[in-house]
């Protein structure tokens, strides 16, 4: 007995190493202390109201001083515990029936061994106010008294007063009824248990206290209210559920911050830090011209996409742009495309010019007299670089028609030639030759004859 007693003392301090917080989670209940036997208190009455109103009656009980039960059980569902009970005593008061009206007397049988092994069903009603645990059972079980031995069927009440979540002390009574007929030697009677009882086996590999089959997050030590998973950034939200575990951020951006309060979390703002657009991933567009600040190059002034947001330039201040000014340096007019125009007075400059320029007669050569001439009409065309000329020549009538036209033809050629060998771009010219069908006198007259044999340069619009 006294080496049982330091088994079950090993027992209790091993298992109360892996004792967890929650009677819920933990299926597995052991229980030990020690049994009285009633004396067959219950057997010897012969009224109902006797074999129950001595229940207290504890110098009637046969006790060891010593542990003498050991219960295990394991939960089922919902209120439900299975269990089996193993029990030792030594039987030294036996009560005998009454007679008459005298007391039941109490006699020793012969400190007879008892052993017995119980399996029942019991029902938890549920702890009152966190500590106290009533519950019934009912079950059988088998009793080896003396050199006697029998069945019986077994029902009982309950109470465990829990000291903590899992450790209490458990109070049991249990009636065990004996279908012998043989009272002296198979006797129905009450057992009674006193001992520690704590619930043990659940798992909790993370030791946040709160057990793996509650725990969303088994491995990772959490909190309570986030179901055992922990919140890193302790902003309200559960790591799982927080796309950012590490910042503290909001609910409404998933645990994310929002640093400048745009409306767009920081790991999906390309500007943290500057309050900007959704359109632009959270970047600025101060200027509102529909590029990022970042790639804008004039983000404070409206400009196209084109030039960079910059708006273009216009260097001589025509109205034209630079990118659609063809003289960008010179102010001109948006209908010559930023270049200037000829005033009538350049053009009659260039139309009188044209007609004191001199041939051989009957050849394409030019005089050497007209060369000042020609520079001059050089010089108004450099003047208005980008516009277009076209080159004229006229004949009289004198002559054959179609000698007359080759000769207009071969002379306009030639003051275009000599206009491109002196610098004058070659495209802004062009040359023709109409011979005497486009008089401008008439050629019945010497005067008339003159003014027809002439070379004109018009301005191309």
């Amino acid at each position: 007995m006294k080496h049982l007693n330091k088994l079950f003392v090993v027992a209790f301090l091993a298992l109360s190493l892996g004792l967890q917080a929650q009677d819920s989670n933990n299926p597995w209940a052991l229980a030990f202390g020690v049994n009285g036997i009633d004396g067959a208190r219950v057997s010897a009455a012969s009224k109902v109201e006797d074999q129950f109103s001595q229940y207290f009656n504890v110098p009637n009980w046969s006790i060891l001083p010593s542990v003498s039960y050991l219960n295990v059980s394991r939960h089922i569902s919902g209120g439900f515990s299975v269990g089996l009970t193993g029990t030792v005593n030594r039987v030294s008061k036996f009560i005998l029936p009454r007679v008459g009206k005298g007391d039941y007397p109490v006699v020793n049988p012969g400190d007879l061994s008892y052993y017995s092994g119980d399996f029942d069903i019991r029902y938890s009603f549920g702890r009152l106010y966190k500590f106290l645990e009533p519950s019934a059972h009912i079950g059988g079980g088998y009793t080896w008294l003396g050199s006697n031995s029998f069945g019986t069927a077994n029902g009982g009440l309950g109470l465990n007063i829990w000291f903590t979540e899992n450790l209490g002390l458990q109070l049991r009574s249990t009636y065990k009824h004996s279908f012998d007929d043989s009272r002296l030697t198979k006797p129905t009677h009450m057992q009674h248990f006193a001992g520690i009882v704590f619930n043990f086996g659940g798992s909790d590999r993370d030791n946040d206290g709160i057990y793996d089959k509650d725990d969303e997050c088994p491995d990772d030590a959490g909190l309570k209210q986030f179901n055992g998973c922990p919140d890193s950034d302790g902003d309200g939200i559960a790591n799982p559920k927080d796309e950012c575990p590490e910042l503290a951020g909001t609910a409404e951006f998933n645990g994310c911050p929002d640093t400048d309060g745009d409306g767009i979390p920081n790991h999906k703002d390309d500007c943290p830090e500057v309050k900007g657009l959704k359109q632009f991933n959270g970047c600025p567009d101060t200027d509102g011209d529909g590029i990022v600040d970042s790639k804008d190059k004039c983000p404070s002034v409206k400009g196209p996409k084109e030039n960079n947001g910059c708006p273009w330039p216009d260097r001589d201040g025509d109205g034209v742009l630079d990118k659609d000014d063809k003289c960008p340096d010179v102010k001109g007019t948006k209908a010559n495309n930023g270049c200037p125009e000829m005033n009538d007075e350049a053009v009659k400059k260039l139309k009188d010019f044209a007609k004191a320029i001199y041939f051989d007669t009957g050849k394409s050569t030019i005089k050497a007299e007209s060369t000042a001439t020609l520079e001059a009409i050089k010089g108004i065309m450099n003047e208005y670089s980008t516009a277009k000329f076209a080159v004229e020549g006229h004949t009289d009538s004198t002559g054959k028609a179609p000698k007359n036209l080759q000769l207009s033809k071969d002379r306009a050629a030639a003051v275009k030639t000599w206009l491109t060998s002196n610098g004058i771009d070659g495209s802004r010219l062009t040359s023709e030759g109409f011979g005497q069908d486009k008089p401008v006198a008439d050629n019945k007259t010497a005067a008339g004859r003159s003014q027809n044999r002439r070379t004109e340069i018009n301005v191309i619009k």
